[in-house]
């Protein structure tokens, strides 16, 4: 496994630069393996619900994992407000970075990630296909 480890600092959006990051690098088969740090506007939606809920005040990351295949992830994050309080969900587009975002990425090797629909729910579910690096 390939890794890379890397910072986001005050503004950036957590999503949008994580697959961003991903297609700079070209990679093919990217999961997060940790992040830390924090957020001032948080956007997630929860199974099952169609709209995102967002909200904004200081978040503390507390886990972040998933897939990512560009130009789309499917990721998770879990985050404590300042009284400890935890909310998590399906990471989305709009989640602001406070003071930091450490960030560890692997690219799994021999295997290329894509999307395809499932029509049991009608989402589109990870494909592993079998790559050379």
């Amino acid at each position: 496994m390939r890794t890379f480890v890397f910072r986001l600092t005050p503004g950036q959006d957590l999503k949008r630069e994580l697959i961003a990051f991903a297609e700079r690098h070209s990679l093919v088969a990217p999961v997060v393996i940790t992040c830390v740090g924090s957020l001032q506007r948080l956007c997630v939606r929860f199974a099952g619900v169609a709209e995102a809920v967002v909200r904004t005040g200081r978040f503390e990351i507390v886990s972040l994992v998933g897939c990512i295949d560009p130009p789309r992830g499917h990721l998770h994050i879990a985050v404590a407000d300042a009284t400890g309080a935890m909310i998590g969900g399906h990471l989305m587009d709009g989640c602001e970075v406070y003071t930091t975002a450490e960030v560890v990425i692997g690219e799994l090797p021999g295997v290329r990630f894509r999307r395809e629909l499932d029509e049991t729910y009608g989402y589109r579910e990870l494909v592993v296909e079998p790559h050379d690096w």
